[in-house]
């Protein structure tokens, strides 16, 4: 690692090695820092750094395909399916009703994507967090800087999808304005589960599972129908799965169908947050800090 790097992330420049017979080349180990250094923006301000040379492309991606499910399903089939019951017995329009789910699985998207591909690639290659580990910075910056990035990218999915549904008339109900900070719990939520996930991953075999688990929970989270449809054995094992709880979270407040069942979404997050921070960062500890 450069010494301009390593400065960049809070700590000293490491001095040069003395020229002599016996200088050699200088080998950086993470040292014991603390836990949290309080430096979490070094992190946060190098990943916005290093996104300037990202292929934006690969970015909307994740954006568009949420959008064009509402586009081709929500619009076109939705005018053959006509009205569809949500959980609290309320009737709503097909596109109404898929809308706020899709809008649930555009955060998912920005917030899995980073923080699992991106993170595989800086933990397995290029070595990023053992040099950050080099300086000031604590396993708890490197955890929190990593799903804050995630969280920013899922946020960013969000809030341009949340227009979209306005444009055509999707936000039923002045509780929609409550859907954007729902929106970053659960972006929160994937990003820290993410993390901590592909910390265990070694092989591109692996981080495949990734994908082939969001896709079944993507078709059967009730994002295209009501959860009824299941038998009542398959309905416990769904709502057991996260995108579940945003779903229902997102089309409450989309809806205007609010029911006590929220604030058991809101909770389910907030164990999904914290549990992922903790495994984290003290898988960061283990790896590098030994």
């Amino acid at each position: 690692m450069s010494a301009e790097l390593t400065a960049g992330l809070g700590a000293e420049p490491a001095a040069e090695p003395t020229a002599g017979p016996t200088a050699g080349p200088v080998t950086l180990h993470p040292r014991r820092s603390a836990l949290y250094a309080g430096n979490t923006q070094a992190v946060i301000h190098r990943g916005l750094l290093a996104t300037r040379s990202t292929n934006y492309l690969v970015i909307l991606s994740g954006f568009f395909e949420p959008v064009f499910y509402l586009l081709s399903l929500g619009i076109g089939f939705g005018a053959l399916v006509g009205s569809v019951q949500t959980s609290t017995g309320a009737e709503v329009s097909y596109a109404a009703f898929i809308a706020p789910a899709l809008l649930a699985v555009s955060a998912m998207n920005g917030a899995v994507y980073d923080s699992t591909w991106n993170v595989f690639f800086k933990l397995n290659f290029s070595k990023l967090y053992q040099g950050m580990l080099t300086t000031s910075l604590g396993p708890l910056d490197v955890a929190l800087g990593e799903i804050f990035l995630a969280l920013l990218r899922g946020a960013m999915y969000a809030v341009g999808f949340m227009v979209i549904m306005q444009t055509f008339g999707l936000n039923l109900a002045w509780t929609a304005l409550l859907a954007l900070p729902a929106v970053l719990l659960i972006a929160f939520g994937f990003a820290s589960l993410g993390m901590a996930i592909t910390s265990y991953m070694k092989t591109f075999q692996q981080i495949e599972w990734v994908s082939f688990i969001m896709l079944p929970m993507f078709l059967f989270s009730a994002t295209f129908y009501p959860i009824t449809v299941y038998p009542e054995a398959v309905q416990w094992i769904i709502q057991a799965l996260p995108l579940w709880h945003g779903v229902e979270l997102i089309r409450g407040l989309t809806t205007g169908a609010l029911s006590p069942m929220m604030f058991v979404h809101v909770g389910y997050f907030v164990v999904m947050i914290a549990v992922g921070i903790v495994f984290t960062t003290s898988r960061l500890r283990s790896l590098f800090l030994k």
